[in-house]
Order: structure tokens, then C-alpha cells, then sequence
């Protein structure tokens, strides 16, 4: 599965997260890779989150990147 589909697949979900204001996809600024990009208003350490709101390190095989870009 493509970076695509598992953002179409999984975006739904996403966005129902604390925080998420966007999903997109791009590239890996270090390998070039295909990633899912999550957006959020602002980063917050995975232990500070209930489990269900972690956003998961991959979907689908595809490698996620959570990118804060503030309030709107």
C-alpha cells in the first residue's frame, strides 16, 4: 500500500485526534521516503496522551511524521 491510500484509509481517524488540524503526505526529509504527515497544533510527548491518542508510528507499512504548525 502507497503513502496515499493509508492516509486515505486511515485519515478519517486521524483528524479525530487531539490536536491533529490535517493529514497529508510528502517525502522523508532524511531517506526520501513516502511518508503520512500529521498535522497538530503543537507536539506533546507520547506519555502525556491516552494510548488511543498516540499518533502510531506507521500505518500500513508506511512511516507517519507528526509536524506541529500551531494554531490557526
Amino acid at each position: 500500500m502507497d503513502a496515499k491510500q493509508a492516509r486515505a484509509l486511515h485519515e478519517s481517524r486521524l483528524l479525530q485526534l487531539p490536536n491533529v488540524t490535517g493529514v497529508g503526505t510528502g517525502k522523508d526529509e532524511g531517506s526520501g521516503a513516502d511518508v503520512i504527515v500529521v498535522f497538530v497544533t503543537r507536539k506533546v510527548p507520547s506519555d502525556q496522551l491516552r494510548a488511543e491518542d498516540v499518533v502510531p508510528e506507521e500505518l500500513e507499512g508506511v512511516p507517519v511524521r507528526v509536524l506541529p504548525i500551531g494554531e490557526s
